[in-house]
């Protein structure tokens, strides 16, 4: 590698502007939230892979410019609980590639790599406490290897299990099924028998949202949403896009539980939205610290989706 291409990662972190560390932001909870959508946890970085180094500096990176884990089904929820001036970020983890999820063996006992999504995750939670824990890992239980359940065969009940009970669990179909191709009941099938497959190890685990693969919608989206396929009955509260930037707040009008777009987490895309939220903070969405209590900028009641549990306020 030459030594300007060295230099490149060096040269566009000078061009971003200053962080915004926690608590330096007015709130504003009719501000825009990333969902951020990883692939790959692998080396060498491509199209759809973060090295492990590189996913670290990401999480660095939002810890110092005041964001903060929630997890999806939390903001669905209208239920963000994070400190004042804080944002929230929520990540996504696409097809259940090995390196998102490895455990090792090590004096007898598995455990988690190091290296993997998880692994990083809980070590970043460690050094940082206040920065969250949330995830939600988007599996494909009937793909061909590597992407079926992490790659461990033997030990992908395990790690479901573990998802379950400290992250959250999404479909991504069956076997990653480009949905606005097949007819209904091929549609329903997919989304049914994945579910299937993780209640086998997670007895009553309730899968709430569905990443499309592709970003590919069925003809019909009222099939993705809820139905009943043989024994099988799913309802998802959510589903999300492959892409198309950051997602109104739950709070606004505009906000559409159906169509969620995401952020894809490699340096251009990334970069780019943590520059624009530095350069437009206004733009971000930014905790008043209190769940019971939803805060917008003054003259914008009209644009609040109404929330029965909580109470609205103008920021003056």
């Amino acid at each position: 590698m030459s030594r300007f291409l060295r230099l490149i990662p060096l040269l566009a972190a000078a061009l971003l502007p200053a962080a915004t560390s926690a608590g330096e932001l007015p709130p504003n909870e009719l501000g825009r939230i990333m969902i951020l959508e990883y692939h790959k946890i692998d080396v060498p970085e491509e199209r759809w892979t973060r090295t492990p180094a590189n996913f670290r500096r990401d999480l660095e990176r939002l810890w110092e410019r005041g964001y903060r884990l929630v997890a999806l089904n939390d903001v669905l929820d209208g239920k963000i609980g994070i400190p004042r001036g804080t944002t929230p970020v929520v990540l996504t983890f696409d097809d259940s590639s090995p390196g998102q999820f490895k455990l090792i063996e090590k004096n007898g006992e598995w455990v988690i790599d190091p290296d993997c999504a998880v692994g990083i995750l809980e070590t970043f939670e460690r050094q940082h406490p206040e920065f969250g824990h949330a995830a939600t890992f988007y599996v494909l239980p009937g793909a061909d290897p590597p992407n079926r359940l992490f790659n461990q065969k033997e030990l992908a009940a395990r790690k479901l299990q573990y998802l379950a009970s400290r992250y959250e669990i999404g479909s991504h179909t069956l076997w990653h099924a480009n949905l606005s191709k097949y007819p209904e009941r091929v549609v329903r099938q997919q989304i049914a028998t994945a579910q299937e497959w993780i209640q086998k190890d997670v007895p009553g685990y309730r899968i709430r949202t569905l990443a499309l693969p592709m970003g590919a919608f069925p003809k019909d989206l009222r099939w993705a949403i809820e139905g009943v396929e043989g024994k099988t009955t799913y309802r998802h509260d959510g589903i999300l896009m492959v892409a198309g930037g950051t997602t109104p707040s739950p709070f606004a009008r505009s906000f559409d539980p159906y169509r969620l777009p995401r952020i894809q987490a490699v340096e251009g895309e990334l970069g780019h939205w943590l520059s624009y939220f530095e350069r437009y903070p206004q733009e971000r969405y930014v905790s008043d610290g209190d769940p019971a209590v939803i805060t917008v900028p003054a003259g914008a009641l009209d644009k609040v989706r109404r929330s029965p549990s909580a109470k609205v306020v103008e920021r003056p």
